[in-house]
């Protein structure tokens, strides 16, 4: 087996912050300490925190979380004494004094900041107040099938010259094949020095098959999930991926056995049932609509009396974004009145 690029990879767990998607962010004090606990005890490297859609997003709107970004992030720093504890924000929810709340009350050690794929520009403030209070900063840009390799590259530059010392993309549809993968972490790792970010999802069952793609092409910290806890079909499942990349020859630092563990946990303590692809899962995939909209979708397609594949394919349509939660029962309301009915 090709074991040709043997460098260190840093493993990053959103586990307790994208699997709030799955349970509408009602993760309380007791399952957030338990894994956290359990995910430390494996020497997963990074676990990150929060509401599903990152500091300041707990609302109407996307769901309030059933306790406060204070809460989580104090319950999670006791427990994380040998992993970084990590926090995400999107400027479009969250604000400086969120990202200074996190760092300098709760000792986030990492903060990553999320953007669509062509506005890097939106990062470039917080990324600097992240730099000014000493914590490790990231950028991530999300929906990262919308724009070209070469645009993606552009933009993770954008974001270096901002202070962003990691980089990279969200496949936050699940729409990429492995080869999409490998192309585009190539152009970003050309473009830029700084460690490259892949973070997958599941809705075509291609997430670890792209993140070993990741990894192979030069992208340095992979994300990933307790039984691909996350939104829609999941995101890639983390106790699959490590020993699949240490087959490989990237070494993690992770211990399996303990990881396993912590899987077994989540399973049992944070999530109704795993993820699964189902027919709702593959079409927000195939459309290119962000995985987390499956829970609206099926409510809106419900009441509206159209079929959710067809109304995924509508929403593809509109290149419909994370935060434009309200376009959904529109779009379903637009299906009906034009006769598109299950």
């Amino acid at each position: 087996m090709n074991t040709i690029n043997q460098e260190h990879l840093i493993v990053h767990d959103p586990t307790l912050r994208d699997g709030q998607h799955a349970v509408r962010h009602q993760l309380g004090r007791d399952q957030i300490r338990a894994y956290a606990t359990a995910a430390n005890a494996a020497r997963v490297p990074v676990v990150e925190i929060g509401h599903g859609n990152g500091l300041g997003a707990s609302s109407f709107q996307v769901g309030h979380s059933k306790i406060s970004d204070d809460d989580m992030l104090s319950t999670a720093r006791e427990a994380l004494t040998h992993s970084k504890m990590a926090v995400l924000m999107a400027p479009a929810w969250g604000t400086s004094t969120d990202l200074r709340n996190a760092v300098v009350r709760h000792g986030a050690d990492i903060a990553r900041i999320a953007v669509h794929c062509t506005e890097a520009t939106a990062a470039e403030r917080h990324l600097g107040v992240i730099r000014e209070l000493g914590a490790e900063a990231q950028a991530v840009l999300m929906m990262s099938h919308m724009a070209s390799p070469c645009q993606l590259a552009e933009q993770c530059s954008l974001l270096v010259g901002y202070g962003a010392q990691a980089v990279g993309i969200m496949d936050s549809a699940g729409s990429f094949l492995p080869e999409d993968v490998t192309t585009r972490i190539n152009f970003i790792a050309s473009a830029v020095e700084v460690p490259v970010i892949f973070h997958g999802h599941n809705n075509l069952g291609m997430a670890v098959a792209n993140s070993v793609a990741a990894a192979q092409a030069g992208a340095r910290v992979i994300d990933a999930c307790a039984r691909g806890f996350g939104a829609g079909a999941g995101n890639t499942q983390l106790e699959v991926l490590v020993p699949v990349l240490e087959r490989y020859g990237h070494a993690t630092g992770i211990d399996v056995r303990r990881l396993a563990d912590a899987a077994d946990l989540a399973e049992q303590t944070l999530m109704p049932t795993p993820p699964t692809i189902d027919s709702t899962s593959l079409a927000s995939g195939l459309a290119g609509v962000f995985s987390g909209f499956k829970k609206p979708v099926l409510e809106a397609a419900t009441r509206a009396g159209v079929h959710p594949w067809d109304l995924f394919l509508e929403l593809g349509r509109r290149q419909v974004i994370a935060g434009q939660e309200d376009v959904i029962p529109q779009a379903a309301r637009t299906l009906a009145s034009q006769g598109v009915i299950r």
